[in-house]
């Protein structure tokens, strides 16, 4: 070929190349988003296209494709990022038992979030924990107490944790079809609640009933809810990591429950392939299993490894294509990949919403409606806020790790429980400090100052519990010889010993607020104390709650999300995945305290239930009436009941309603579930066509064993056939 043609030809192939490179028609925010991918999938290059199925994006500059970084954590508020409301963590959120209240609080994380990523883009920032997809709700079961994690959940049941994730999913979303003010991740699919540190290497073992009834129902309501992206665990499910397993990720979650959003691998669950599963020999090996069991992004490392795995023919291009397709969807909804960002439904959202007064007041709302209150011996809460002297003390009242619970972001005023209490006292009244012990100490003796100055004060208010520190994930939890699970079931030796002097040398009363995320045993400070509190990790407004509900600002309404058992003794082992004997569904012994279980500063009761069935539909309606002398809410459940043998039974939540009810007032409370959510089951999921008699229960709380059993409850007997 003559050098001057030959010379042509190249400079006409280099012009087209770099008009195709120029081509942004995938950046038109009007075109179908199937062919806004295809168009941008044809131009992307294969070593640009493995790039983007890692959780840092690097940017394109020939298409103008910015970096984008997908690992973000949201599950109580803007997470590791800049200034952001701070709301309690999620096993306090249920302790609400109020899936409105969780939608609107999403609805602000999601809002501040656009504000913080919007901003940090004007200024040219783009880094980790600073985008717009989330990988929250944390919708595992929470289904032993000594799971340091379990914080991070919507406790020990089906139903109400998919009930409240699915709320959660929605406030993060929004609610324009075709479009996301962030992505959502449902986590931690599957089967995968502790140990923390046996996590990379465990094999989850249980059977089909168990797993169909009891760990993937909530994941299923979250498809269902259009959840944008499911995270596979780091462990094995029966043999198969769970990132790399068939029948999770292709069998249940793509062709069973038809999710079409995308899958994202715990961080550096790849990895854990070779080392704790050994399963696979390299990160090549361990890439392509991901890849071909549905997997679209990976948190780690080992997806660079596609690219000699393509060279060596061991993945096509085709499946890196598909791989990437489910990705640059979310992308598209999101608005990231759009021509002018901006003009998204969500891309202006103003900054006045950024830990405005009304996210702090919602804060602050939902704190006050998760605490539990316990105990209220001599009915001395709630408290008068005109007493000539409180005295607080305990190594947590001046905390603010106690505020922030695990996955936290930051805010510039955290109330801790001492400065809220001093202000909501009485001009003139006297409130005094002294922490007395520390939260981590040997000497259960120390020098004395607090004890005196407690028997001075008209009232003592004690802080004591766990954090942070002591309970969370693996790397996470400092002070845990667990790797983060829980190491006792009682509180340290030394704050025990300090209740009880403070009890026994002190006539005056005593009200103990306990903190953590977990349960607690609570015999003895229950013994010692005469009102008892549990406040969870109640965020950056927990103070000004806590004072709102020690003076009857707030008549306390928070429910136990999870069973408070009698002792760890009652428990199965913690790496057991069968479900016989766990939560208040398959307990066979009395509890210390049951799911559901909370008092208040009134008393309700419950008559003329009625039951009216209408094909799939059953509604079951109760009159409710506040007995007591002041308003309050009562958080109204709905239990299935069947009793196997003569000693064992089953329960099952299937619905709940948060009624407010003023002095005196009686109203109808009306419950409904699919008659389906009651058929008896065989081992692999499937109705069984005549099953026995069922129990309806309305009641304040599960109708567990001994003393639990009959309280207050309304029963009705109904066939499931």
């Amino acid at each position: 070929m003559h050098f001057r043609v030959w010379l042509i030809l190249s400079i006409l192939c280099l012009d087209i190349a770099c008009a195709s490179a120029q081509d942004f028609t995938f950046k038109q925010a009007q075109l179908p988003v199937e062919d806004r991918i295809d168009h941008l999938i044809s131009q992307l290059t294969i070593t640009e296209k493995i790039s983007q199925l890692q959780h840092q994006n690097p940017a394109i500059g020939r298409l103008q494709i910015p970096a984008f970084y997908w690992w973000n954590e949201g599950l109580h508020g803007v997470g590791r990022s800049g200034n952001a409301s701070v709301f309690p963590q999620p096993i306090g959120l249920a302790a609400t038992f109020n899936e409105k209240l969780v939608e609107a609080i999403a609805n602000a994380i999601s809002d501040e979030a656009r504000i913080l990523h919007r901003k940090a883009i004007e200024r040219g920032i783009s880094q980790s924990f600073g985008g717009l997809s989330f990988w929250s709700p944390n919708i595992n079961l929470f289904r032993d107490p000594r799971w340091g994690r379990g914080q991070e959940t919507w406790g020990e049941d089906p139903w109400l944790t998919g009930t409240m994730g699915a709320a959660f999913v929605r406030g993060m979303q929004g609610s324009k079809p075709g479009y996301l003010k962030t992505a959502a991740c449902a986590k931690h699919f599957a089967v995968h609640s502790g140990p923390e540190g046996s996590r990379h290497r465990f094999d989850a073992k249980p059977n089909q009933k168990d797993l169909w009834d009891s760990y993937l129902p909530a994941f299923k309501r979250l498809v269902d809810e259009g959840v944008e992206a499911v995270m596979c665990a780091y462990n094995r499910l029966n043999g198969a990591p769970c990132c790399a397993n068939d029948t999770l990720l292709i069998h249940i979650l793509r062709n069973r429950w038809k999710f079409n959003g995308h899958i994202v691998t715990d961080c550096w669950a790849v990895a854990d392939f070779i080392d704790g599963h050994q399963v696979a020999k390299n990160k090549e090996e361990a890439a392509v299993m991901a890849i071909r069991a549905g997997v679209s992004l990976e948190c780690g490392d080992a997806f660079p490894a596609l690219f000699s795995a393509y060279q060596k023919k061991q993945i096509s291009e085709a499946e890196i294509d598909q791989a990437l397709r489910p990705l640059l969807r979310t992308k598209f909804k999101l608005g990231v990949l759009d021509q002018d960002p901006t003009a998204h439904p969500y891309g202006q959202i103003p900054d006045s919403l950024l830990n405005s007064s009304y996210h702090r007041s919602l804060a602050r709302k939902a704190a006050a409606a998760s605490m539990v209150l316990i105990q209220n011996k001599g009915n001395i809460l709630p408290l008068s806020s005109k007493l000539p002297r409180y005295f607080v003390t305990g190594p947590l009242a001046t905390s603010t790790e106690v505020l922030l619970g695990n996955y936290h972001g930051v805010n510039q005023e955290m109330v801790t429980f001492l400065e809220g209490i001093t202000r909501s006292v009485e001009l003139g009244s006297q409130v005094q400090y002294r922490p007395g012990i520390q939260l981590y100490q040997k000497n259960i003796n120390p020098i004395d100052w607090a004890t005196p100055e407690a028997k001075d004060a008209d009232v003592t208010i004690l802080v004591l519990g766990i954090n942070g520190t002591l309970e969370g994930e693996e790397g996470e939890a400092i002070l845990s010889s667990q790797a983060g699970d829980r190491e006792s079931y009682t509180l340290p030796a030394h704050q025990l010993a300090f209740l009880k002097k403070l009890a026994t040398e002190n006539r005056k009363p005593l009200v103990c607020i306990v903190t953590g995320g977990s349960p607690i045993d609570l015999s003895e400070i229950c013994q010692y104390a005469d009102a008892v509190i549990v406040s969870w990790y109640p965020g950056m407004e927990g103070g000004n709650a806590l004072a709102d509900v020690l003076f009857g600002k707030v008549n306390p309404s928070g429910r136990l999300p999870i069973t408070f058992p009698k002792s760890w003794s009652d428990l199965p082992p913690f790496d057991d995945y069968r479900m016989a004997g766990r939560t208040y569904r398959f307990m066979q012994l009395e509890p210390q305290f049951p799911f559901g279980y909370g008092l208040s500063y009134t008393s309700f009761a419950y008559s003329n239930m009625r039951v009216a069935k209408q094909f799939d539909r059953v509604e079951v309606s109760v009159e409710i009436t506040n007995t007591g002398n002041r308003a309050g809410t009562e958080i109204v459940q709905l239990y299935q009941k069947q009793d196997i043998t003569a000693d064992e039974q089953q329960l099952r939540l299937l619905a709940f309603q948060s009624i407010e009810l003023a002095k005196g007032e009686t109203k109808t409370v009306t419950l409904a579930f699919e008659q389906s959510m009651i058929q008896p089951k065989d081992e692999l999921g499937g109705p069984i066509l005549e099953g026995p008699k069922t129990q309806l229960i309305v009641a304040p709380h599960a109708p567990m064993k001994g003393k639990w059993s009959e309280a207050k409850q309304l029963s009705r007997s109904i066939t499931t056939n």
